[in-house]
């Protein structure tokens, strides 16, 4: 999923966390979706408006100081669906350097 736009109070500079500021996301999922290319039932894949509505969620109703926090409670949420073998998250903060987008990367693995 590209483009998710989500607001939250996430920053580690004075006055950043005081009122809410736009957050891009970007996630992409390692997934066997065999089942779900010959079912065509969503119960086999993975429900990316739930996993919306989740990001959505997690950044409107938490807060950290740093991208690298929030990214780790994304991926966590995640992994909790065992069917994803593994994430990647992108966060970008763009309203706040005037033209250039703050971002961090951070992936993830399926523990064993």
């Amino acid at each position: 999923m590209r483009g998710i736009r989500a607001y939250g109070r996430h920053g580690a500079d004075p006055g950043e966390r005081d009122r809410a500021q736009a957050f891009d996301i970007d996630v992409e999922l390692e997934a066997d979706l065999t089942a779900a290319r010959h079912s065509d039932a969503l119960a086999d894949t993975v429900d990316y408006a739930a996993v919306h509505e989740r990001i959505v969620n997690i950044v409107e109703q938490t807060s950290f100081e740093l991208l690298e926090r929030l990214g780790e409670e994304l991926l966590r949420m995640l992994l909790e669906d065992r069917r994803i073998a593994g994430a990647r998250v992108t966060i970008g903060k763009p309203l706040l350097l005037h033209g250039a987008t703050p971002s961090v990367t951070l992936s993830a693995v399926q523990p064993r």
